[in-house]
């Protein structure tokens, strides 16, 4: 008979802190992971912090100015390489073609160390502009961890100022904002039930994938700071539940028939701890607290499981017995298996 006689809870106690550094693309453009980060905490104040190159605050920076062939840039702030740097309103000039009736576009950016840059697209052989990166009227690949804050396109080569329907801004195409695309955060990973080989471990994942607009074809960069998890054995704990899925199905009646649907919802996790005075036994100060719980069904053998959510205890003093505490995990995730 198969039992967990020898199991181990172990809960998150501690963490330890690791720097902003890059993130690897999985190949899709959307799933992001960072090598040796398996785990992330999703404890208050220790939360990871995603920061991919890109404009935080201000909208729409690019606008005209009086004089020829000159931008006028907004104050704004903007990621690169994990560093948020802030810039203040200046101008950029472009640099026209020397032969009238040939279209170029100008890429106003941020360089990596708060600088203003204008980048040169390659000049068409006619007025026609293209949408594809580096091709003749098109815009032209900004370097890596460069920000693109705009682009300014013009087929005149005689010096002029520079006209608002010339400057085009729209997020995603033509300016890099951090935010776009949105993503979402897995600060455990979906263990040997990941739909890719890069969703195992903690990942995040972008709502569509990343545009290549950085040199060569590459794809903007994104950084990362996160702390790991630091556990400790859970003394005298028992009846250990993993948080899973569960489905109830709801019917409509129609004439001669009925129609079925199924919800699913993450159930809560939890086990039962033995306490001392349930005052202040450690486990009762990380109460509310979202925590990483990992549990290993037999502490002599490598499986194990990880759930992380915030903790809730109903504790009980009775007369006769020890004191203990249900404890409950209320998980955004569903318990993740691991097979070592």
């Amino acid at each position: 008979m198969a039992t967990s006689a020898d199991a181990k809870i172990q809960i998150e106690t501690g963490q330890t802190p690791v720097s902003y550094a890059a993130m690897t693309d999985s190949g899709d453009h959307k799933v992001h992971t960072i090598s040796g980060g398996t785990v992330w905490s999703g404890k208050s104040g220790f939360t990871p912090s995603v920061r991919p190159n890109g404009i935080v605050s201000g909208r729409n920076i690019l606008t005209t100015h009086a004089s020829n062939d000159k931008v006028t840039i907004a104050a704004f702030t903007a990621y690169s390489k994990g560093t948020l740097q802030t810039v203040g309103a200046t101008t950029a000039t472009i640099t026209r073609t020397a032969t009238a009736d040939k279209a170029q576009i100008h890429s106003i950016t941020m360089a990596s160390d708060g600088s203003i840059a204008v980048v040169e697209g390659t000049v068409s052989a006619s007025t026609a502009f293209s949408e594809t990166r580096d091709a003749a009227g098109g815009p032209p690949y900004i370097p890596a961890n460069s920000v693109e804050l705009g682009q300014v396109r013009v087929t005149d080569e005689a010096a002029a100022a520079i006209a608002s329907t010339e400057i085009y801004q729209v997020v995603g195409t033509h300016t890099e904002r951090y935010d776009y695309p949105l993503w979402t955060e897995n600060n455990i990973g979906e263990g040997e039930a990941a739909s890719a080989a890069a969703k195992k471990n903690a990942f995040i994942e972008f709502a569509s994938a990343l545009p290549a607009i950085h040199t060569a074809g590459a794809y903007k960069q994104v950084y990362i700071s996160y702390y790991t998890p630091i556990f400790t054995d859970q003394q005298r704990a028992l009846d250990y539940t993993p948080s899973e899925n569960s489905h109830t199905v709801s019917s409509t009646q129609y004439y001669r028939g009925t129609v079925g649907a199924v919800a699913s919802s993450i159930g809560q996790g939890g086990f039962t701890a033995l306490l001392d005075d349930g005052t202040t036994d450690a486990l009762v100060a990380e109460k509310d607290e979202v925590l990483t719980v990992k549990f290993y069904p037999d502490e002599n053998k490598s499986p194990y499981h990880l759930t992380q959510g915030k903790i809730g205890l109903t504790r009980s003093f009775p007369v006769d017995n020890q004191n203990q505490a249900t404890v409950t995990i209320s998980a955004e995730n569903i318990t993740a298996e691991f097979s070592s």
